[in-house]
Parts: C-alpha cells; structure tokens; sequence
C-alpha cells in the first residue's frame, strides 16, 4: 500500500547503498484527468502542476538530487548519466549509474517499469519496458550496460514496478509474433481471446527476458495499472477506453546513495 506521501514500496531485498521509490497517482496538485501526482510534462497537464508534483516528490522520496528525466520512444537506447550533465534529458527508455547522488528515473502508465542494480550497489538502472521496448530489447540492452559498469563478474538483481496486468492486456498478433518470432516459449506470455485476439503477460515476459540475460533475482510484478484506479495511471483504461483528455505518469527512481 502507499505511504502518506503516496509512494510504493519496492519490495526487494535492496543492495547495499541503493535507494529506490515508485509513485502512485496520489498526493499531488494536478486536477482531473490527471489527479493527482501526475509527473510527465508531456501528457497536457499544467506544466506548473507538473513542477509542483516533481519538486514535492524529491522531498517525499528523500532524494538525493532531482531526477534524470528521459524523452521516452519506447526503444532500446540506454544511456549512462555519469557524464550527463544536470538538466540534460536525453532520447532514451533506460538509465544506467554509477555515480552517488545520480536518481535514474523513468515514467509510466501500463508499461512496465524495471528497476534493476548490481547485488553490491556498485551500478543501478532503470527501464521503461512497454511491449515494443520489451521486445527489442531494452532489458538485455540495460542489463549489459550495467555489467560494464558495475563490479566485474557481480550478480544483478530487478524489482518490477505497476503495469498493465495480465487479464487486461488485450493485443493482436503482431504483438504476439514480435516476442515468439525470437523466443518460442514465450508463447506462454499469450492467452487466447474468444474474439480471437491474445491477453498478453508482460510481467511473465519480462521474467523471461531478464532470466535470459542471467537475472536470477526477480521481484514485484504483481500489480494492474488497468483495475487499481485509486492507486495508478492507466493510458489504456483513461485514454484509449473511456477517451479522457488525457492520463498522468508515475516514476520509478533508484540511485547510489554512497
């Protein structure tokens, strides 16, 4: 459940020396559509609102500095913030630090968010994983980018935050061919529809993906943006089905504190 300051708690066994938050929609200034903690300056919301909820969050999270926010494409580019300077928002759907004081952070509403870190804290990562990042991908992307970074040889571990659930993820078949046209098994992650189309697991993909590329510790994923309204943003649920102007972001973050 959320905190009083409308946080998340990432339920994994954190790395020594790593922070970690995920928001929900609640406790902010936005109003409707996007109430209330809406965090992206690209969703129509006040851009006021927007820098009011992503100042209140740096101090409810107790952050160590503001967050590096990323122009998300749902693609595969990661990008190391270490050089970045202060401000800079790079094109990209995943963060990779080494650096204390550095909050890697991306912003979500139904794609799933994946924290991940190296067991000794030494590098962590955030990615933004919607089915076509995920498909590229920009797990196995953030994952080698991390393995550079961190300590030779280190184990990694991954938390994944609120997506779209399982029962509520309806796609076609190009959604299903993009992932099973590379692995087979993956045909587990797709459940047939009577009108012939598939719900899709993203939560079981990812696991996965990232078991794949030699995650053995994997946690979280056991939440639906879609059917918990009080708590999370969904694009699907606001904007697709009910046409709403719009829908507002929620952010995973996680840093080196030391």
């Amino acid at each position: 459940m959320p905190d009083a300051a409308g946080l998340l708690a990432v339920d994994w066994d954190a790395p020594p020396g790593v922070g970690a938050a995920m928001t929900t929609r609640v406790g902010g200034a936005s109003i409707a559509p996007w109430q209330s903690l809406n965090l992206g300056d690209h969703v129509g919301d006040q851009p006021e609102q927007v820098a009011r909820n992503r100042s209140g969050l740096r101090a409810a999270a107790q952050l160590p500095d503001a967050p590096r926010w990323l122009r998300q494409v749902h693609g595969t580019r990661v990008v190391l913030l270490d050089a970045l300077p202060p401000g800079e928002s790079p094109e990209a759907d995943a963060a990779v630090t080494t650096r204390a004081g550095i909050v890697c952070a991306v912003l979500t509403a139904d794609c799933l968010p994946v924290l991940l870190a190296a067991c000794d804290g030494s590098a962590v990562a955030a990615a933004h994983a919607g089915w076509r990042g995920l498909a590229a991908g920009v797990l196995e992307a953030t994952t080698r980018q991390l393995r550079e970074c961190a300590t030779p040889g280190v184990a990694l571990q991954a938390w994944l935050g609120p997506g779209i659930g399982p029962t509520r993820f309806e796609v076609g078949n190009d959604v299903r061919d993009a992932f099973v046209a590379g692995d087979p098994g993956a045909q587990a992650g797709f459940s047939p529809t009577p009108e012939g189309r598939w719900l899709c697991n993203l939560y079981l993909l990812a696991r996965r993906r990232l078991a794949a590329a030699g995650v053995q510790q994997i946690t979280g994923g056991t939440y639906c943006t879609y059917d918990d309204e009080s708590r999370f943003y969904s694009h699907r649920r606001d904007v697709q089905h009910r046409r709403l102007a719009g829908t507002g972001r929620m952010a995973a973050l996680i840093w080196r504190r030391t």
